[in-house]
């Protein structure tokens, strides 16, 4: 699956009826896209040229003629790389026989989190965030919820190489060091929808503040979190009855440990030292079996 039909079905709920048509199309009609004006397209998806038009610039393309060049790329290069994947789709938790279908189901739907959301990294955008967390006084955390357990995840990580960061699970704590941050320090913002009203009240202060902002949420035209100076986006469409977050706390970790990787990446020498010093502060401790 390419990029673009994995931006499609992310943000297919915020699209307006009329663009949903168009988007309904072209997932249904990948083989056939290229060969038809928009003229046609429209008439043979039941909407107008200017929703189609709507529709390729909710995926950031310009029109009709950027996204059929955007998408026969990533055809080709999907061709040339193709693994033989197969693509499960998201279910709910009810309508299983047995433990073996719900173990197959949740690994099937970790995996497609991931690889969709690789899919969506931009390079230069996870590099240029790399390099703002380590050029920051204070990196402070955000994430309601079962995104706090990823920001928490990142709070250790960042803790461990000797950065100086800043997490508390509490909303209403967020809420005061969003209000005190400094232009100097960075803000990485996590939440899957971008839309809780907490996060969104955050971001309103980060930008007020005008400190650096790098949000780790879906891919939406109408998501909050597009204000974000860098957004990195994760791949994994929640069940609404589903028990928990599961795919997006897989996606949204994924991002997190790509993150680190580049950090430590770009800072090797500064980070390899802190992490070895971090490991024999604890090796001590643990039990001799």
């Amino acid at each position: 699956m390419t990029n673009i039909e994995i931006k499609i079905q992310n943000g297919f709920e915020q699209l307006s009826n009329a663009e949903k048509n168009a988007a309904r199309y072209f997932l249904n009609n990948t083989n056939s896209i290229f060969d038809k004006p928009i003229a046609v397209l429209a008439k043979e998806s039941n909407t107008t040229q200017a929703a189609w038009v709507r529709f390729c610039k909710s995926l950031g393309f310009k029109g009709l003629k950027d996204l059929k060049k955007s998408f026969f790329s990533q055809v080709q290069t999907a061709a040339s790389e193709d693994t033989g994947e197969s693509y499960t789709e998201y279910s709910d938790i009810s309508g299983y026989k047995s433990v073996e279908e719900i173990s197959s189901n949740v690994m099937q739907s970790g995996i497609r989190a991931v690889t969709d959301t690789v899919k969506l990294i931009d390079n230069e955008d996870m590099k240029r965030a790399a390099q703002i967390i380590m050029n920051a006084h204070c990196v402070k955390l955000f994430g309601i919820s079962a995104s706090a357990l990823v920001a928490e995840d990142f709070y250790y990580k960042l803790l461990r190489i000797g950065k100086n960061a800043c997490f508390c699970a509490d909303s209403h704590m967020q809420l005061s060091y969003a209000a005190n941050i400094s232009n100097t320090d960075a803000a990485v913002i996590i939440s899957h929808s971008g839309t809780t009203t907490e996060i969104v009240e955050m971001l309103h202060s980060i930008k007020k503040r005008r400190a650096a902002s790098i949000a780790v949420t879906k891919f939406s035209k109408k998501n909050p979190l597009n204000r974000a100076d860098i957004i990195l986006h994760t791949s994994a469409p929640e069940i609404y009855k589903r028990s928990g977050a599961m795919s997006s706390r897989i996606a949204q970790l994924t991002v997190i440990d790509i993150l680190f990787s580049t950090i430590a990446h770009q800072n090797y020498n500064h980070v390899r030292t802190h992490l070895e010093q971090s490991y024999q502060s604890c090796f001590k401790h643990k039990r001799k079996v």
